[in-house]
């Protein structure tokens, strides 16, 4: 599978002479890889997709989008490929459905193409019809979540960034929200990196794990080969010495 992405020795500061959110970060992502990023808290995994999505920049090293700088794509240009999904989304005070359709109106798409668009993206991701003319005070935290999904996912990218995408959806709809995303890399070869903190979605989605400490990239595997239970003991006692690090 050809290479899409490439990060080498990349390093990023929080501010000129601050210490590194990440550290000398190498590895590459093919076309269609469902990448799990994993760590403790402030272990730069956040970083990371806003890194990707450039609204950070390396102080060091080299990002390649295809093989081209990503510095030398148009910022507006690369988010429409690179597309980010943050854990705390807002809908601009618009209605769910004008919010799913707002990147497509941007574009100037034909009306009946955002149309199919938007109603198959409701339809794939079980949005319900009673959502569509609320706004944003008047859904939970996990019903922001999957619409803002489904805005991310109208505009087709070729990568999709998510940060705890299931962190307040229920277990039904995060099953299904999975299924959908598997079968949009398998299919449609759309890459997709995903933090995530609960692990046993992790396992269940990807086909790749980054584990990340402090900054540093320190496992990089196919989920294949990944001993899971090792895994969460090693992220519950970093987590732990994290919180007595913050006291």
């Amino acid at each position: 599978m050809p290479i899409q992405l490439q990060l080498q020795q990349v390093s990023l500061s929080a501010s000129l002479g601050s210490q590194d959110l990440l550290q000398d970060i190498s590895f590459d992502v093919a076309r269609g890889d469902r990448i799990a990023i994993v760590g403790p808290s402030g272990a730069g995994k956040t970083s990371l997709l806003r890194l990707l999505n450039r609204l950070s920049e390396p102080n060091a090293g080299v990002i390649q989008f295809e093989n081209q700088d990503y510095r030398q794509i148009p910022v507006l240009q690369l988010r429409q490929e690179i597309v980010l999904v943050p854990q705390e989304s807002k809908l601009l005070g618009m209605t769910v459905q004008d919010a799913i359709a707002y990147p497509l109106v941007l574009r100037k798409l034909p009306k009946q193409q955002i149309q199919q668009r938007v109603s198959h993206w409701i339809e794939t991701l079980h949005v319900p019809v009673e959502w569509l003319d609320r706004n944003e005070l008047q859904l939970s935290v996990g019903q922001r979540q999957l619409v803002a999904i489904a805005r991310a996912l109208v505009t087709q990218p070729k990568i999709l960034l998510l940060d705890e995408p299931t962190s307040a959806l229920d277990a039904g709809r995060t099953s299904h929200l999975v299924e959908v995303l598997t079968d949009l890399a398998t299919t449609h070869q759309t890459t997709i990196l995903m933090v995530n903190h609960q692990l046993e979605i992790a396992e269940l989605f990807c086909t790749r794990v980054l584990h990340f400490q402090l900054g540093r990239l320190i496992q990089d595997e196919p989920a294949s080969s990944i001993n899971w239970h090792k895994l969460r003991e090693s992220l519950i006692q970093a987590e732990a010495a994290v919180v007595a690090e913050w006291g």
